[in-house]
């Protein structure tokens, strides 16, 4: 699970900045100068200076000159030197990772013109160097910009020193005019003005500024810091509470580098105004790994000197001091609140009693064991895609707890009972991190028990998506022999569901059906509906590849279940089934409108797996239906899109028999020529080169789509190609901008998933050269020419 400060960022698309850019004109020019001209270019320099948001606005900048794209890694709330390249992989979109990731990370990217930015390298700097000469050895065409407070010392590794924001220095005394001609006067007014709307600098409070930001050293963050407390405080008044802090970090000790007192002195001052009980909050808030909404901070903060009632009016006080920063809230999740890397640190060196400090990862660890029992509980129920999509934001959380765990044998049980809980979120995007965290406890949880055997379970069901068949036989062999002294229905039941999905792989589908059969009656005496649904979409699996008419009668109860119990992903796998027994009953639209509606369903909560499945099945429909270039390519999308997931049901069973069909279908179809050969081979490469969103897109049709709707598009004085360069579909897009609608609007009118939307907003950014939705508007009016009615 990589983690960000906001998103995962994918081709062009990067994660919103945490502070505002101002000037950086020269530093730009360098940096875009330097990455021109060397392979690694590392920017240095103290916390709070501006790495990162330097190297995003880069970033954006180069994008259109890697076709492959640009990706972005935040590293801050990742421990595990080890994890580094499953975090690459995973913002690459490579899930299909062997025991060796950095060489699949080797592989693919040695054909990719492509830009990874790595933020945060300093706590990782040795697997940071280790990996990056490995990459940059193997992918010719690879660029690697990073962050980071200390250079990784690899060969051939351009370095910037990223200096502080332009300040009057010495006596120099500007105008009030003259002054924001400075960097870091513009970007005090800039806060100054977001706190106190109508805050200008004036000939009364001109020199007050001028000198806070001179003795701020021209940090950034300190800068932001300081000018939150315009709220409560003069120009004047900041300046002389910070002089105070600045004699007490010189006082009695050698002083450091003057940017390292600035920040050290902000924040300090920061903290020193706080009340005791904000201080305290801060500093336990710390514990939280890329961020917290309300109730974890309530669960995992309060007690001890903090009332529970008492969070959410700290957390807003912190919030209005800057040292929180507020995320909006979604139609599936709640406000999210993270912490700047620099801060959420201060906050944990302020842990300074070591039994403080573990009872406080203590209480981390139980909230994400008692979370994780949640999303088991109720998650076949209409809160189910805001599970998914909860458990996707607290990722960082959820590591960070398994991590606490793994690093204490006596803990491991309580690693088990978290990977255990979650399987089938792991299932759903994350079946190589989930594995390895599943194997690790199983390795240190060696007891006999009931949760070792349903951590085998689960273990088991994961290791044949990860293709490691032989351990799944030695772990459900375990798991069998455990239940048999355990008096545990649920267990049996699940140990013939998983047993039937091996015999599937296997190839023996009868088999399969035999056992899947005997689970599903054993679910049913349970009452556990969510067991009863997973073994009729594996029912339908072994009857649609046998050719049995039973395939619809069993895809049609699953989708009722699901339909039933309102849960989404679910539905997904629901329209699944019904779309491929459709298909197999040689109804090819119902099939495709089934199908499309499962990968729509799945799109919000990101469940790569299900969409996995969906974009493969819409695949052999359109061999057979459509045969010809478009759907050779979809073909290739559709191993595309498996290498995101992570799993593989492509190698040895009924699956990859019916991948060989499709070709076989789409062979004869196309001819028998070299050339018609030639055709299929190179559509599907062109398709198996395709990004995610590029193979959903291809999957759903959608320019087909907007093409057949007869919507509006942008206008283009050509009749051709839109002007900028944009696809007819980015044109429309455009246009929908110019109206005035939010992505949730445009993805409602248009019938697509939002994230798609997101894409093409950011493609459109990127190829018209322009960085907000406000100038494509004007953009759109400028190509539109003058109106007549």
């Amino acid at each position: 699970m990589a983690t960000t400060k906001s998103a995962t960022a994918g081709r062009g698309a990067l994660p919103a900045e945490l502070t505002s850019f101002v000037g950086r004109r020269r530093e730009l020019a360098e940096t875009r100068r330097l990455l021109a001209s060397s392979r690694l270019l590392t920017l240095t320099g103290p916390g709070g200076v501006g790495k990162t948001r330097l190297a995003l606005r880069m970033a954006t900048e180069v994008r259109r000159t890697f076709p492959d794209g640009v990706w972005f890694v935040e590293l801050a709330a990742l421990h595990d030197p080890q994890l580094l390249p499953h975090a690459v992989a995973n913002v690459l979109e490579l899930r299909q990772i062997s025991a060796d990731p950095t060489a699949d990370l080797a592989a693919y990217l040695e054909e990719k013109r492509l830009l990874v930015v790595l933020d945060n390298c300093e706590h990782l700097t040795d697997a940071c160097a280790v990996l990056v000469s490995k990459l940059l050895a193997a992918a010719p065409d690879l660029r690697i910009l990073a962050t980071s407070r200390h250079v990784l010392g690899v060969e051939g590794e351009q370095i910037h020193s990223v200096p502080p924001l332009s300040f009057p220095e010495g006596d120099t005394d500007p105008s009030a005019s003259e002054g924001t001609h400075y960097e870091s006067v513009r970007l005090f007014q800039e806060r100054a003005a977001a706190v106190i709307p109508g805050f200008e600098i004036v000939d009364s409070n001109r020199a007050a500024v001028v000198e806070l930001c001179r003795r701020l050293d021209g940090v950034p963050l300190a800068i932001e810091l300081a000018a939150v407390w315009l709220r409560i405080l003069s120009p004047a008044q900041v300046l002389d509470r910070l002089e105070d802090r600045f004699r007490l970090l010189t006082s009695g000790r050698r002083a450091g580098p003057a940017r390292q007192q600035a920040l050290e002195a902000t924040v300090g001052w920061s903290y020193d105004l706080c009340s005791p009980a904000e201080q305290l909050l801060w500093a336990r808030l710390s514990v939280f790994s890329g961020g917290f909404d309300l109730e974890a901070a309530e669960e995992v903060c309060s007690g001890d000197e903090i009332v529970r009632a008492e969070v959410l009016s700290l957390v807003a006080s912190l919030v209005n001091k800057s040292i929180i920063v507020r995320r909006q809230a979604t139609e599936h999740t709640t406000a999210w609140y993270q912490m700047l890397e620099s801060i959420r640190q201060y906050g944990a060196e302020r842990l300074t009693d070591e039994d403080e400090a573990r009872a406080l990862r203590v209480r981390h660890r139980d909230y994400y064991r008692s979370l994780a029992s949640r999303f088991a509980a109720e998650g076949f129920g209409p809160q189910q895609a805001d599970w998914f999509i909860r458990l996707r934001r607290e990722s960082g959380n959820v590591r960070e707890a398994i991590e606490f765990c793994l690093a204490d044998p006596h803990e491991a049980v309580a690693a088990l009972e978290i990977t255990t809980a979650i399987w089938n979120f792991w299932f759903a995007g994350f079946i190589r991190e989930g594995y390895r965290h599943l194997t690790q406890a199983l390795d240190l949880a060696t007891e006999q028990t009931s949760v070792r055997a349903h951590g085998l379970w689960a273990a088991s069901y994961l290791a044949m998506f990860a293709t490691d068949f032989e351990r799944n036989a030695t772990m459900l062999a375990e798991c069998v022999e455990i239940a048999a002294g355990l008096d545990d229905d649920l267990l049996q039941a699940r140990i013939k569901e998983c047993q039937g999905q091996a015999t599937l792989y296997q190839g023996d589908l009868p088999g399969a059906i035999e056992l899947l059969e005997q689970a599903r009656r054993e679910f049913q005496a349970l009452g556990n509906a969510l067991g009863e649904f997973d073994t009729l979409i594996l029912l339908t699996a072994c009857t649609f590849f046998l050719d049995d008419p039973r395939a619809t009668e069993f895809s049609q109860q699953a989708l009722a279940m699901a339909e039933q119990h309102d849960a989404q992903s679910s539905m997904g796998y629901g329209f699944w089934s019904v779309g491929i027994a459709h298909w197999r009953a040689g109804q090819f639209s119902e099939a495709t409108r089934s199908l499309r509606r499962s990968v729509r369903l799945f799109l919000p909560m990101h469940d790569l797996t299900g969409v996995s499945f969906g974009v493969q099945s819409l695949s052999w429909c359109a061999a057979f239906a459509e045969p010809g270039e478009r759907s050779a390519r979809l073909l290739g999308a559709a191993q595309a899109v498996w290498r995101t997931s992570g799993a593989k049901v492509d190698e040895t069973n009924a699956y990859s028999v019916f991948d060989q069909r499709s070709e076989d279908a789409l062979r004869a179809a196309m001819g028998s020529s070299a050339l018609d050969s030639l055709r299929f081979e190179t559509a599907f490469a062109e398709g198996a080169a395709y990004s995610f969103d590029q193979a959903v897109s291809l999957a759903l049709d959608e320019d087909g789509d907007a093409e057949r709707s007869g919507t509006t598009v942008a206008p283009t004085r050509s009749g051709g190609r839109a002007p900028g360069g944009l696809t007819r579909r980015e044109s429309e897009i455009a246009g929908l901008l110019a109206e005035g609608l939010s992505n949730k609007e445009i993805a409602g009118r248009l019938v697509i998933s939002q994230r798609t939307v997101e894409t093409h907003v950011d493609h459109i950014l990127g190829k018209l050269g322009i960085t907000s939705r406000a100038h494509v508007a004007a953009w759109v009016v400028e190509q539109s020419g003058p109106l007549t009615t």
